[in-house]
This record gives structure tokens, sequence and C-alpha cells, in this order.
């Protein structure tokens, strides 16, 4: 009995009520949605089939009318559609009936529309339909789980929903942990004898969630089970008894048959070249072992198994009938036994995932969290409830019209709750529940979607069942061929139909052929229209069946061939599409997309394109970001820039394939120490972007500085296969990624952690992490079937269409559905279950196939082999072949093809190695447009460090556009030019600040720890020396220095002790007290940063200033005659108030010599010129001027500055105490405030 199914009409069918719409691929679902969605909101009907309006309809506005369907991307096109039509239908109905067509009713929806109300109306139903296309931002078109939310939060009271409860995308790491508390709590207190049992199922417990997580969405359906200790013991009890029993007869049966066979071998009643007594005895032997043995559980005997039973004495009994034992009688039923001895696997399994589910919802709650499917779930339960009808009343009034789209996609629980709402069988008259899909194209069984709750709402619609019978999107002929594949199998009177739904009694799937509403266009390749359908086939003489590899293989190249052949007469104009005007669009690659089921197999076809010089994309429904090899790589980046002196982590950050170092760049680092210290400078200054502008801005340099970007664009392919764009696209998706875990991360290690917890847990299905598409130019589209559902193409390309994977015995969970539709689950398989799962499975894979061919407009072209299992693949069900031989394809392709002008068999197509050859455009070039106005001035952002002096410097790596003046770099910058410590008996003698490394490296492990000192506390560690300690040993075991630890604590506290301003200094305008030290310090701030703006500043007029007013005007390396225009930035290594005077301190870890009386004032003085340390203080005090102007109202310079100090941490023990101390004239400032506003008018002043 097959259901009665009417063709819709747009303008006729009932909007009240529950419906059914089936939508053929192609046949205008979306049109259709959008033309009901104008009807509602003009309160359009057709009470009595005439097309009158309905006297009591009312019109509806947008929040009224529920759209819901499945992915966000849909929600955003669907929405737009509808307001799209609602603003043309609001055109339409202001134009003039007289400046438009009048054609045929049944042709023009909006003119057939209009036609139905009067001209009086015309005006306010425009007014409607463009108020509503206004008020689509507030309408209810939105997905599943959104609309669930929605309803959740608007109802709390009635669905007893918490008001606060947030969503949680991403649930993996949550469960994970979960899982860890189960087996913690139940499997860390079993004996050694029940763990061995537990590991030998899963060894830890990623492997148990890996076991659990296909199981979460059907709990219900699992057993309820007792705690693993007590299902192992009944295990042990009941397999001991099992054993007990079938071992006891065999006791006696060895001896018995060793017996029977050696009088059989000596009577000569035995074929001795099949059954020898090196073959039995070895058997019996195996088998009184297993029998003597209370332990032993498994029996392996070989091919006894086949010899010793009635069919096996039989074959090699050659006098008189075989012999008669009851042993040979019970062999076959022993070995079925053994292999289903009492097992706790299934009863394990089920109660860690009872258990993992309640405790991770329980969980949830306690946090105000929720996943995607605990909006389902809650929603469901609240329907269910005391309060549901309420509820559902409630909802349904507030949306009286719902519509359901690719309802075919549904679940259980999601039908449920439109059920319990509008109550589909009752078919009410004050409500409409239109659900529209086509079971035809369910094809996410792995996502929960569930056929048969599709087929329960046909059954439940009864005859208000509809269909969309006319393709729109494709060719005549790609109708016709369409039609064909599934018509053959689909009218052969026996087997179960084209979807295998089909019954002696009636078939819920049928297939009916559509008809074409046709294309104006056609697919021509010289000149000669190309055949809808194409199946391309080894020669028959090449019968021996295909592995998969080799057919991946094989048809890769062949298909590859065939799109390069016909991209390359494209370029001249032989190959595109042809309209019905004469106009010719040549085919270009974006109008290919080739359809596969996996990554390998889009690998395989990608891999074959590249070679012949065609570049394409591939998008999947499933892959994470996270997985993909530059998740690692930009691990390794950013464990380098969190600890940039881990020599270790930066060695293996340089070595990362995208950098793009060379073997050689890598070895010249390990040789060049000036060249290393260059680069942990570089991944410093990445550390500083880190942290204060963020992860993004940071690996955004990365990329910059490295030239990555015009690297991997510039036709770069990685050993693995991976193209540049993908590889690009895949860095710049996880900088975002981590930029956002950033706002709720603290400190650079956390992000780094995250980022390791992300790859270990790949399998969240946060949309945020899905690998997003690396390219949308004019490229060959690879995509699977998936993901391809609901597009279209110009033309398809299956070269793997035959490859499939049955189910195995150990897939698990097993899923198949009783005879009433109801979804069941085993977790241990037989044969009869083995069968109801691979006939699912095998109707999905022919749904899957559907969808493949009908994304076609005008051709496909399809890859068939003689594969092992093709009988079991869905297009050898659609071609009708059974388990026999492979040479049934041929037949069975032209059994196909007879009669169908539009399918066309390719035998032993070939593959060659042609490329891609571009041609010269021959259009207009298009030329840049040349600037009216002058461009503008350049304009960055310099520092101190990026000064440039005439002195040989060693080569660095700078950061255009940002600059770090940071303490530290600069002591680093500044270590790259110092002579290595000379390693002799004199140097070694002196004192441990004379004698401690030097170099890059070392000043910034001295400059953390100062700064480490100042945020603690000065004088506080005076009184807590152990934290000193502490901090300086775990900073000493980064660099395996233990052996410093008490040199170095006795230099930081002598530091600390040393007088900032002695009484000694000479220098002119000295102020203040001098036994100030560190430890005296109460007003001070460390890393003070500074910014000021430079107006086209000259540096060699800068050079002059700073060289008049500092170090008495003496004689030092000039800058180079350059000009900054922009920001000038840098940091204050401390900044301290004392007596009302602030002043300027900086460290500095120079090495000038072996002895104290090498950091005289003489030779600091030396070293301050040497590095222009002069010009870094002016810069210095001139920010701190600014500064103080803007902050104190009576601020003067002679006052209020105390001057700069400049303290060389190695000189602390000579009469100098390594004291540079100077405080340049106001002059100096007066003269630095003009140069850097650009004021020309020298009369200003402080």
């Amino acid at each position: 009995m097959t259901q009665l199914i009417t063709p819709l009409e747009p303008l006729t069918f009932p909007l009240s009520g529950s419906h059914l719409i089936e939508a053929s691929a192609g046949t205008g679902k979306t049109f259709t949605i959008t033309a009901l969605y104008v009807r509602l909101v003009l309160g359009h009907g057709n009470a009595c089939g005439e097309g009158k309006a309905f006297a009591n309809a009312r019109p509806l506005a947008p929040p009224e009318i529920l759209v819901v369907t499945f992915t966000d991307a849909a929600t955003r096109d669907l929405r737009s559609r509808i307001r799209t039509q609602l603003a043309e239908a609001a055109e339409y109905f202001r134009k003039n009936p007289d400046n438009t067509p009048n054609p045929p009713k049944g042709q023009d929806f909006l003119h057939d529309l209009r036609s139905d109300f009067s001209p009086d109306s015309w005006a306010g139903c425009a007014y409607k339909l463009q108020l509503a296309s206004e008020w689509m931002d507030e309408s209810a078109v939105s997905t599943i789980h959104g609309w669930c939310n929605r309803m959740l939060r608007e109802h709390a009271f009635d669905s007893q929903s918490l008001f606060t409860r947030s969503m949680e995308t991403d649930q993996a790491e949550p469960l994970a942990e979960t899982i860890r508390d189960y087996w913690r709590n139940h499997y860390y207190p079993l004996s050694t004898q029940d763990i061995a049992q537990v590991t030998a199922y899963w060894s830890d417990p990623p492997a148990l969630e890996k076991k659990i997580l296909p199981l979460l969405k059907h709990v219900n359906l699992l057993p309820s089970a007792e705690t693993p200790e007590q299902i192992l013991q009944q295990t042990r009890t009941s397999m001991a008894i099992t054993l007990e029993t079938l071992k006891e007869p065999w006791k006696n049966w060895t001896d018995e048959l060793e017996i029977l066979f050696q009088n059989a071998t000596a009577e000569k009643r035995i074929n001795l070249r099949k059954f020898r007594e090196q073959y039995y005895k070895p058997w019996l032997a195996k088998i009184r072992g297993w029998a003597d043995s209370p332990e032993q559980k498994f029996l392996e005997i070989g091919k006894g198994w086949e010899r010793l039973t009635p069919e096996g004495m039989a074959e090699i009994w050659i006098d008189g009938p075989p012999p008669i034992h009851p042993a040979f009688e019970n062999i076959p039923r022993l070995q079925k036994a053994l292999n289903n001895l009492p097992d706790a696997y299934e009863h394990l399994l089920a109660h860690a995932t009872h258990w993992v589910s309640s405790r991770f919802s329980a969980i949830q709650k306690k946090r105000a969290l929720m996943g995607f499917d605990d909006l389902l779930i809650d929603l469901d339960a609240a329907l269910a409830s005391e309060t549901g009808e309420r509820l559902a009343r409630i909802i349904r009034t507030q949306f009286p019209v719902a519509l359901i789209d690719e309802f075919q996609d549904t679940d259980p629980v999601q039908y449920r709750i439109f059920d319990r709402i509008y109550e589909i069988a009752k078919n009410r008259s004050d409500c409409a529940l239109i659900l529209i899909g086509d079971p035809k194209q369910a094809i996410y069984a792995f996502r929960g979607a569930d056929v048969h709750t599709y087929l329960k709402a046909r059954k439940s619609v009864q005859e208000r069942l509809y269909s969309l019978g006319t393709n729109y999107r494709s060719t005549k002929d790609m109708v016709s061929a369409s039609n064909r594949c599934f018509e053959f199998i689909e009218s052969q009177e026996t087997g179960n139909g084209a979807f295998l739904f089909r019954d002696s009694k009636h078939n819920p799937v049928p297939f009916h052929p559509v008809r074409a509403k046709g294309r104006d266009d056609r697919f021509l390749v010289d000149n000669q229209v190309i055949p809808a359908l194409t199946a391309a086939i080894p020669s028959p003489a090449d019968n021996q069946p295909f592995s998969i590899g080799a057919y991946l293989d094989t048809f890769s190249e062949i298909c590859a061939t065939r799109i390069v052949n016909w991209l390359n007469l494209a370029l001249y104009g032989r190959a595109g599409f042809s309209g019905a005007s004469g106009s010719f669009i040549p085919l270009r690659p974006g109008d290919i997309a080739i359809l596969v089921n996996n990554g390998k197999e889009a690998m395989a076809i990608r891999q074959s394109l590249r070679k012949r010089g065609i570049h394409s994309v591939y998008l999947s429904d499933s892959d994470s970001v996270y997985q993909s090899p530059q998740a690692t790589e930009i691990h390794r980046w950013l464990s380098a820039c969190a600890e940039p002196d881990n020599d270790r982590l930066l060695r293996a950050a340089l070595s990362t394939e995208t950098l793009g170092l060379s073997f050689v760049d890598i070895e010249e680092l390990n040789q060049d120490e000036n060249a290393w210290e260059s680069r942990v400078i570089q991944f410093m200054n990445y550390r500083k972007i880190w942290q204060l502008q963020g992860v993004l801005p940071m690996l955004r340099r990365i990329l910059l500085d490295f030239g990555c970007n015009e690297r991997l664009l510039d036709n770069h392919t990685s050993p693995s296969g991976i193209n540049g764009e993908r590889i690009l696209t895949d860095l710049l998706h996880l900088a975002e990624l981590l930029q956002q875990a950033s706002h709720t991360l603290e400190g650079e290690h956390t992000l780094v952690r995250f980022l390791e917890d992300q790859c270990d847990f790949p399998a969240g299905e946060a949309e945020n992490r899905k690998v997003r598409l690396e390219s949308d130019a004019n490229l060959v589209q690879v995509i699977t079937i998936h993901k391809a559902k609901g597009l279209e193409y110009p033309v398809v390309f299956l070269p793997f269409i035959c490859a499939t994977r049955i189910i195995k015995q150990d897939d698990s969970p097993l899923k198949w559905h009783d005879e009433n539709g109801n979804l069941q689950i085993s977790l241990k398989a037989n044969t009869k279950l083995l069968e109801q799962a691979e006939r699912n499975r095998l109707a999905e894979d022919v749904r899957k196939v559907y969808v493949a061919i009908t994304r076609a407009r005008h051709a496909v072209w399809m890859g068939l082999a003689p594969v092992v299992q093709l009988h079991s693949s869905a297009i050898g069900h659609l071609l009708g072949l059974d388990p026999s031989g492979s040479s049934e394809l041929l037949a069975a392709v032209e059994n196909l093809a007879r009669d169908t002008p539009s399918i066309a068999l390719e035998i032993s197509p070939q593959a060659s190695n042609i490329r891609f050859a571009s041609v010269p455009t021959t259009g207009h070039t298009i030329l840049a447009r040349i600037p009216v106005r002058s461009p503008k001035e350049n304009w960055w952002i310099s520092s101190y460090s990026g000064l440039h002096i005439t002195r040989k410097t060693l080569t660095t790596y700078p950061q255009p556009g940002i600059s770090d003046d940071s303490a530290q770099t600069e002591n680093l910058m500044e270590k790259l030019s110092d002579p290595l410590l000379p390693d002799s008996p004199e140097i070694l003698g002196t004192e441990p600040m004379h004698r401690f490394f030097k170099g890059a490296g070392p000043g910034t492990f001295l400059h953390e720890i100062l700064e480490w000192m100042a945020g603690y506390g000065f004088a506080a560690i005076l009184e807590n020396p152990a934290a000193l300690r502490e901090t300086i040993l775990r900073h000493c075991k980064m660099h395996k220095w233990e052996s410093w630890v008490q040199s170095l604590e006795e230099w930081m506290k002598a530091l600390l002790e040393t007088p900032l301003l002695p009484e000694s200094t000479t220098r002119p305008g000295h102020h203040g007290s001098g036994n100030l030290r560190l430890r005296d310090l109460k007003n001070y701030r460390t890393e003070m940063e500074f910014w000021f703006e430079t107006r086209n500043v000259d540096l060699k007029h800068l050079d002059r200033i700073v060289t008049t007013y500092t170090l008495g005007n003496r004689n030092r390396p000039a800058l180079l005659p350059e000009k900054i225009n922009g920001i000038l930035k840098g940091f204050m290594d401390l900044v301290f108030e004392h007596e009302g005077k602030y002043f300027i301190a900086d460290y500095k870890s120079n090495w000038l010599g072996a002895r104290n009386d090498a950091y005289s004032v003489e030779a600091m003085d030396e070293a301050v010129r040497d590095h222009r340390y002069d010009l870094q203080y002016s810069l210095y005090l001139f920010a701190l001027h600014r500064l103080l102007q803007s902050r104190l109202p009576d601020y003067d310079y002679n006052r209020h500055v105390g001057g700069v100090i400049y303290l060389f941490m190695r000189g602390i023990s000579a009469p100098s105490a390594g004291i540079h101390f100077e405080r340049p004239p106001a002059q100096l400032m007066i003269e630095l405030d003009l140069l850097f506003r650009g004021v020309t008018d020298r009369g200003a002043s402080l």
C-alpha cells in the first residue's frame, strides 16, 4: 500500500493543520518556503480551494512565523531569501497592472497572488510586505538548537529552566574529566585480577572515552548494569560454570578419539594424505590440556575445528561409513560456545555510559552550563512534564505557524518536541505545522538524524502529504540520467527497491521520477553536448578486482586527466556552456566539484590535480583545525615566545617547516653565537608584543618577519602534500582562536597549555574550530558529499563512488531499527545484528549517492571499477550486482544505459601527465588608477634601539612597525657587541660579578631578577631573603647555573645596599643624599612605558642637541642622517621619587673588565658614549619631563627632576660604586620639546 501524494501548488496549499511536503533535490523547496511565508504575511488562504482570501485569516508578522532549519549558514541564507521575496512581492503589489505582463494562471506566483486580492487592497498588501521585509531581523528563522534555547529562556518558569544557564559549545574536555573521574572512582579500587580484565577492554580513560562517546545520545537504550566489581564477579562465576560444563565430557572424549584414530590408522581406513598422526595428536593434546586446566578459557586447534566434525570424518574415511562419536557432533557447538563465553564488556560499558551521562549532566547543571543536546533534551522534558500542556499552548500561541525545513534530518527528540506542541496526528485547525524534507537525502545518521522518525511523521499526516515534482536545477538530460539510476533498481519486481525500504506490503520511501523544467544552457566540448552521466570503466580484459588503494590511485589520475583536458580546451573556447541566445561561457575550475567520502580520498585527488598544475580547495564537514600540522607548529612558536631563553624550545620553533629556515640556516645558528643571540632578541620582542598587544598580533608579526605569507602563497606545497594556501588559512584561523581564548586565560604559559589541551581533545564540535575553506578563488572544489548537500555545481565528478566500508564484527555500537521503526543499539555483535546494521549502512550509502548525483546541473562523471565488495556498495546495489565475479560490472552498466542517451560509457579511460596550460588573457588589462593627491608622509613607531649609530653593528632582526625599547632588549642589543669573556686564570680568580657569564642571555637573566625584586619590594627582600634565593634558584635551573645561586644572591643583596648617589660623585648639578639605596625606595615604578609624537625629526639635529648638553660636549659616535616621523616609544627600568625629586635608574650588565678598577668614572663615561646611552637617557628624561609637566601644577625642571642613574652592576664594589649619574640642563628639555613638536620658532620656553 502506497500513501497518496498530492502535487503541491504554492498558491492553494492549506495554511492550517499539519502537512508534510516531500521535496526531491532541485525542485524549488526554498522558493516554496518563501512563497508560503509571503502568503502568511498577507493572511492569504484557500478555504475552498478556489483561491479566495480566508475570511477568518489574519496576517502574521515575522516574529510569529517559526521557520526552523539545521545549520547557521542555512538560517542566514533562508532569512535573506525570505526578505528578498517579501521586498519583491511588495514592489509587485505597488506596480501598475498595466505595466506588468499577464501570464497564464500557474506560471507567475506573484501575479496569481495579487489577483486573489482586490485592487483596492494592493496598497495595504504592499505595506504589509514591506514592513515584514524590514522586520526580518526580528523574525523567528532559527536553527533547532537556537530556537530551543530561546524557548527555555523566555519560558523559564513553565519549562522549569534556569535563567542563567550558559551555552558550552565545546564539551570535550569537561566530558573527558568526567570519564577520568569514573575511572578513579570505579576502577582504582578493583583487584589486580579485575583491573587486568578491564584494561583488556580499554587500556586507559581516553580509550574508554572513544567507546562511550557514540553511546551518550542513546544512553536510554542501554541496559542498566550493576557496579563493575559486581559485573566482573558475576561474569567470572558464570564463565567458570560454563567452562566446567563444556570441559567435563572432553576429558574422556580425547582419549576415546585417540584410540579410535590409532585403530583406524592401523586398519588403513583413513586417508593418510589428509589425516595423519602428526595432525590429530596435537589437536587432541591441546583439547586435553584445555579440559584439564581450570584457568584456560580459550582453545585454538586450527584445522581441527573442521576435521573433527562429521563432515570432516566423512572426507578422510575411505572404508565404510565414518565413525559416529558425540565429540564429532559437539566440536562445532564447542567452537560456538567458546566464541560466546560470558563476557563483562557489554555490561561494563553500559554502566560506564550511564554513570558518565548522569554525572556529566549533574555537573553541567551545577555549573549552569549546557550543550547543544541539552537544549533539546530539556525542552522535550519540559513538554512531557506536568506543566507541559500549558507550555505547549503558550508556544503554539506565540508561533501559530511553524515550517520545519530539512525534516529528514530530524531525530526522535526533535520530532517529539514539535509533535507535543502542534499535535500532528490531530491536524489542529488553530495552527499550522508544515514539515519539508526528502527521505532520499537523509544522510546524517552519524549526527543522530533518523529517517525512521521522518517516516513516523509521514504516517501521522496520513493523506496530508504533498510533493514537489519538477526539477528546476538541472538540464533535462541530467534529470533523465538521475531518474534512470534509481528507476533501474526500483522497477524490478524483486528486491527491496532503490532505497531498501520496500517489503511485500508497502514502500514508505519509493522513488518517484521527477519532471524537468530544463535549462537554457548546455555543456559543450568541441561543439558536442557532453552526456549528462558518464561512467568510466576499466577494460573488460582487466577483470581482476581492484583493492581500495589501487582504485583511489587509478581513478584519481584518470579523473584529474579528464578535468585538465576540459580546462585546457576551455582556455581556447572549446569547452563551456552555450546559452539559448548564442552566448558561450568557457568552463572554469570553479565550475567543477569533486565529491568524496573522506579526507583520504580528497588527498588522493588533490595530489593528482596538483601534479597537473590545477589548484583546488577542500572542505570537510568535521575536520578540526586543531588536528592540523599547523597547530603543532604554532604550539612550538608559542612555547619559544613564552621562554625565548630556552634553547631547546627556540630551536624547535625555528626548525618548523612554515618558518622556512634551511638546514644551512639552522647550522649557522649553531656555529655563530651572535646570530643565535639575535634570534633570542627576536623572540623576546615577540613575547613583548604578546604581552602588550595579544597573541594574534604576535603571530601575524612572526608570519610577516619570516616572509611566510609570500612564500606560502607562491605555489608552495609541503612535503606532506598540503598546499601553502591551506597552511596559511589554518595558521590564521588558529591565531584567531587563540586570541579569543586569551581573553579568559591569564599568562602566556596558560595559553600554551590551552593549545595542548585542544590538540589532545580534537573531537569537539564547536563550529569555530572546524577547518575553513582556504580560498574563495576560482578553483576546483573538492568537498565531502555530506558537506555538498544543499549545494549545486555545473559539473560534478564522483571518482570514488565505488568505495565503501561494510559493517564489521568489531564495529560498536551496532544500530538498527525494529519492525516499528524504533532505533535499537547493541554493544555486542552477532550474525543477525550485523546483517541489520549492514542493511542500514547500505541504505544510507544509497541516499548519499542520490545526494551526490543530484548536485549537478549539467554533467556527472563517475569512476566505476570492480573493487572488492563492489556488490556491497551503493552503486553496486543500484546496478543490481550480486557477490559473483567482477565481469558483471560492464554488463550491468550497459544495461543501465540501454535506451537512455543521457548515460554514456567510457571504457578503458587512460591517465596522462598533461598539465593545465594557462594562456595569456585576451581581455583588456586593468590598470591601477593614478592617485590625484600626493601620498601621505611616512609614519611609523620608533624607539631608541631602532636609531642607527655610525659604527659597525651586528645583524639583528628588527620589528617593522613595532619597536620594543624595554630595558632587557636594550641590554641584549648592547651585549651583542661585547667581546666574549676571556677564559683566563687571572679573570677566573676575580670577584663573582666579574666572572658571571656575559652576553644577551645572562643580561636578560639579571634584568628579570631585578624586575622581580622591584615587584616584590626592595626592602621586603632583605626581610625575607629566602624568597630571593628561591627565585634565583628557579631561574638558574632553567640555564643549569645552580652553582651560581649563592654568588648571585650575595650580588643582588649588595645591589640593594649600593649607594645610588654616593658622596664621591662630582657631577655638576648633583643634589641629594649620598646614602640613598634601592632598599630605601618607597615610591617607584618599574618598566614605565612612554610614547610621544615626533614630527619629521632630523636625527642629525637631535644628535647635535644631545651632544651639546650631555657629557661635557665630548665626541661620541654619531647618529646616521635619517628622519623619524610618527611615535617614539620606550620603557624605563626604574622611575622613583626621593625628597620631592624624580629620578630615572637603568640597570647595565656591561662587562668593562676583570677588576673593580675597570669601572672608573672615566671608563663608564666611555661606555656611555660608545653605546650612546646619553641619547637613551636624554629621551627618557624628556619623557619624564613631559609627564611631570602634565601632572604637577607648579612643575619646574630644576626643582623636580633629580637626574639619571645608570647602575653598572658589575662595578658596585669599585670606588665609583658603578654609578654613572647626570642631570642635563633644562635647556636640553626646551630644545627637545621644540624639535619633537616640529616648531621652527625657537622662542619657546619651559
